[in-house]
Formats: structure tokens, C-alpha cells, sequence
């Protein structure tokens, strides 16, 4: 049996595949198994560096949730800010305008070719220099700037693809019944790039989240990570527990934004198919009677 992509795997294929597996399995437990004995031989194990986060509240309440509080505060004035500006720089490089469109490639291809860390480092210059921002504020509002100018001149290509990639024929036929290209873009555009773009638009918010940690290890803002120096420094230099445990953190918070994407995505794609129309019984009998021309006139 054979699919469009391969061919149906032989005894020899399967064979191979098995081999291969079994192999990798080996070579995976045995590199988990000398990173154990690793950090065991270290000390990296002992209860005593892995006790703070397991017993007690102090570690969570000192350092970890204020560090938390603070990434989740940046990555979510970036989103609040870069998603509709990047929004609009996207759609801005689709105007029938020159005076709008090139304009808006120029800020989209200069801010997406710097990166990020050069950004926040120039914003906290600029906070300092031209501005009334406090010491304490500088640092944030410096992460933030950088996150919005790099994110947002790259949601502004994940939009654009997202546009051009909508069959032509749509926008030819919203035209010919005289659809103005506001019309034609807030109506029936966007509402059906906005499903397609959601993936890429969510891989792009966790590169937020995490780049805010880019703010706690140059700009001195007190984010999750940098709240892990801090504590390992304060519970005997656990460094292997304190990390860890910030970067399981990160992976369920990062989990928990794709795991409710792909969710929002799979429910606007049923909320497309469906009409949204109620049929009774009655209404399908009436109307299978009426299509044959049974038991009535057509």
C-alpha cells in the first residue's frame, strides 16, 4: 500500500527502522544517564541545593514569582503594542500608494535586520538621555521598545504573507461588486489570513516571552532569569536547580500559549464550515420532497 508522498515501507525498510530506533533509544538513555552521573559526581543533586523550591515558600515568594511577574509585564506591553503596529505596517506594505507603501518597507526591513539586544540597549540610552524616565523604569521600557520594533516589523511580513497567500479570486470578486480596498481588506481579508497567520503569529510570541530575558541579562531588568542569578547566589550556588526550575517555567508558559492557540485555531476553522443555520427535521423532509419532485409539484 502506497501513499502520494512514499511508497509503502518493505521487510528490509522496516527492518532498518527498527534497528535505527532502537539505536537512538541507546545512544539517548546513555547520554541521560552520564549527565546524571555528571551532576551527581558534582554535588548538583544533593537535596539540600533542590530543598528551597520544595519545601517552604520563601524562594517562590523572593525570587521566582516577582521574576515572573515582571517577564509576563514586558512580554505583554510587546504584544499589547507590536501586534497592531505590526498589523498595520503589514498592511501598509500592500497599499496601491507609494508615499505609503515604501515608507512602511523601509521602518519593516530596518528594524527586522537589527537585533534585538541592539535595540533595547539603544532605547535605554534614549530613555536616559532624552527623557524624564526614572533608573528604575528605564530598564523596562527599554525591553519593551526593543521587543516592539523587532516583533512588530516581523508580525508585519507574517500578516503581509498571510494576505498575498488568500486566493486572488476573492478580492477580484469583492471588487467587482464594488467593494472599496478598506472594505475589501477589513471584510474579507484579514478575517480569513487571521486563521492562517495564527500559527506564525504564536511562534512569534513566545520569541517575546523569551526574549525578555535578553532585558535581565544586559539592562539589569530583575525578569525570571535574572531572578535565578540572584537565587542561586543566596542558596549556596545552586545553580543546576535554580535554572531548571526557571526553565521549566518558561517551557509551561510557553505550552500553555501554543497549547491555547492551536485551540483558537481549530475553533475558528469549525466557526468557517459552519453556516451557522439550524435545520429541523421537517425543513429537511420539506426540502428532499421539493429537490426529487416527490409527493408534491416542483
Amino acid at each position: 500500500m502506497s501513499s502520494i508522498l512514499y511508497d509503502a515501507q518493505g521487510p528490509r525498510a522496516k527492518r532498518r527502522n527498527v534497528v535505527l530506533t532502537v539505536v537512538f533509544l541507546a545512544a539517548m538513555a546513555a547520554l541521560l544517564w552520564w549527565v546524571f552521573q555528571t551532576l551527581k559526581d558534582k554535588g548538583q543533586l544533593e537535596w539540600a541545593l533542590w530543598e528551597p523550591f520544595f519545601s517552604g515558600t520563601e524562594a517562590w515568594s523572593t525570587y521566582i514569582w516577582p521574576g515572573l511577574q515582571n517577564t509576563l509585564k514586558a512580554a505583554v506591553l510587546a504584544v499589547i503594542i507590536a501586534l497592531p503596529l505590526g498589523a498595520v505596517l503589514g498592511i501598509a506594505r500592500l497599499s496601491d500608494h507609494a508615499w505609503v507603501r515604501i515608507p512602511a518597507a523601509v521602518v519593516v526591513e530596518f528594524f527586522r535586520s537589527i537585533p534585538v539586544l541592539v535595540l533595547m540597549i539603544f532605547g535605554l540610552a534614549l530613555f536616559a538621555e532624552y527623557t524624564n524616565v526614572t533608573s528604575d523604569d528605564r530598564p523596562l521600557y527599554a525591553v519593551v521598545t526593543g521587543l516592539v520594533l523587532y516583533n512588530a516589523s516581523v508580525l508585519a511580513e507574517i500578516v503581509r504573507a498571510g494576505i498575498l497567500a488568500l486566493p486572488k479570486g476573492q478580492s477580484e470578486a469583492a471588487m467587482a461588486i464594488g467593494l472599496r480596498k478598506n472594505q475589501l481588506m477589513r471584510l474579507i481579508l484579514l478575517p480569513q489570513a487571521v486563521t492562517a497567520m495564527l500559527p506564525a503569529i504564536v511562534s512569534q510570541l513566545v520569541v517575546i516571552v523569551k526574549d525578555t530575558a535578553l532585558g535581565g541579562a544586559v539592562l539589569t531588568y530583575s525578569e525570571l532569569l535574572s531572578s535565578a542569578n540572584t537565587m542561586s547566589g543566596y542558596y549556596g550556588a545552586n545553580v543546576i536547580a535554580s535554572f531548571t526550575v526557571v526553565a521549566v517555567i518558561f517551557i509551561a508558559l510557553n505550552f500553555a500559549l501554543t497549547t491555547f492557540a492551536s485551540w483558537l485555531e481549530r475553533r475558528l476553522r469549525r466557526a468557517k464550515k459552519s453556516t451557522g443555520a439550524v435545520v429541523g427535521a421537517n425543513d429537511a423532509e420539506i426540502a428532499g420532497t421539493t429537490g426529487t419532485g416527490a409527493g408534491g409539484t416542483v
